[in-house]
């Protein structure tokens, strides 16, 4: 049978290339519905309609290492091994390293030029390393060929393996365009004796594998990618749907019903609007939500007692006096707000900051960009008397949208 990730062109003749999937355009299909756009509108639909207002993203080092393990292991699956004799051992590990040191390289471009990021941790690559033995560790296990050290894997063994990969990054789209996702792997499922008895579809996962079952959002995730794959292919053989998470190198499988009409009923009730859709705020919305310094909501909850901050690190809403950015130092008022749009109004509870690292760069850009007004300040250190602001910081005009950007 020919595998279909996705619906084809019309201009395409079945067979010719399963990746040449029909492409929509926005008029025809409206926004698309991915499985975390899905998380961000379950968890608040403002948080989703502040992420596709094209604000600035906020790069994280956790993403970074996660995305160059994922291209690490696509670049070996899809490896040339042409020309090699099938009995060379010890050629893995010099070759998985170095791509790993190329996509990490990639990586660390991009994180630099997005213009919210913290410090790059040049420390965490041995962790990028064993996240990736983690990843190939899964396949070995999955091709059947026992525990073995990467020394070991010979030429013709790992073209077994490439085999066994039915597809490595590829994007998945339901026929109508409206959702959508990225495949990290599709794998032949085979059994003890060698047999190929269905297919796994893969997700490699680069964080702390859970102590008990799936989070319910990750078996969403998952099922969402079985479901439109099978979907695209009606005489598919049994698919099952697995996290493999590196760390520790555990699979976890996710069972049951298809989500796809949850999906739809999700995607026609994201339909994006004009204005800010419902806001939810919580511990859990607000938490890590990267678009704060655009949403009035969590500090008119805060203001009235719905969501209380915890912590030391705190998020705040600033304005900036007496500033010696030499010394990355000035005195800075708190604001609270009056209304539930983000007018503020000053409190009288002055502190001194001190700036360093990412959150002095930023500072000092607001300054010579003339910036006037508040500032949002997020994860500000409250173990003292001062505030501290470094590395991890966000340091950003507090600008709340109260209408969406226009499109083309």
């Amino acid at each position: 049978m020919v595998l279909m990730l996705g619906p084809p062109r019309p201009d395409v003749a079945a067979g010719d290339d399963a990746m040449a999937m029909k492409e929509w355009s926005y008029k025809e299909r409206g926004h698309q519905l991915s499985p975390s756009s899905w998380n961000n509108f379950s968890s608040c639909p403002r948080k989703f309609w502040l992420s596709r207002q094209r604000l600035p993203r906020k790069a994280g080092m956790a993403s970074a290492i996660g995305t160059a393990v994922h291209n690490s292991v696509e670049d070996l699956c899809n490896l040339d091994l042409d020309g090699r004799d099938g009995d060379e051992k010890g050629w893995l590990p010099p070759t998985a390293n170095a791509i790993l040191e190329q996509q990490w390289q990639a990586e660390k471009k991009t994180f630099l030029s997005t213009p919210r990021h913290p410090r790059w941790k040049q420390e965490e690559y041995p962790r990028a390393r064993k996240l990736l033995i983690g990843s190939l560790n899964i396949l070995f296990a999955k091709a059947r060929t026992g525990q073995i050290a990467l020394s070991e894997v010979s030429v013709a063994m790992w073209r077994d393996i490439q085999k066994m990969v039915l597809a490595a990054e590829g994007t998945l789209r339901t026929t109508c365009g409206r959702l959508m996702g990225r495949l990290d792997l599709l794998v032949s499922d085979i059994d003890e004796d060698g047999n190929i008895v269905g297919w796994i579809v893969a997700d490699l996962k680069t964080g702390k594998p859970p102590s008990g079952e799936l989070y319910d959002t990750v078996s969403r995730q998952l099922r969402f990618y079985r479901d439109i794959l099978c979907e695209n292919n009606p005489d598919h053989p049994p698919v099952k749907a697995e996290g493999w998470y590196s760390n520790g190198s555990v699979v976890f499988q996710a069972e049951g019903p298809s989500v796809l009409p949850e999906a739809f009923e999700a995607w026609e009730a994201s339909k994006i609007t004009d204005t800010p859709m419902e806001a939810k705020p919580g511990s859990e919305a607000c938490g890590f939500c990267e678009w704060k310094a655009w949403c009035p909501a969590w500090v008119w909850a805060q203001a009235q007692g719905e969501l209380k901050p915890s912590g030391i690190f705190r998020d705040m809403i600033a304005v900036l006096e007496k500033v010696e950015i030499e010394n990355g130092i000035c005195l800075v008022e708190r604001m609270a707000p009056l209304d539930e749009d983000g007018n503020l109004a000053r409190t009288g509870q002055r502190a001194g900051a001190v700036f360093a690292g990412q959150a002095l760069e930023r500072l000092k850009s607001l300054i010579e960009e003339g910036h006037e007004g508040p500032v949002f300040l997020g994860g500000v250190r409250l173990d003292g008397e001062t505030w501290k602001l470094g590395d991890w910081c966000d340091v950003l005009p507090w600008s709340p949208l109260l209408q969406g950007i226009k499109r083309d």
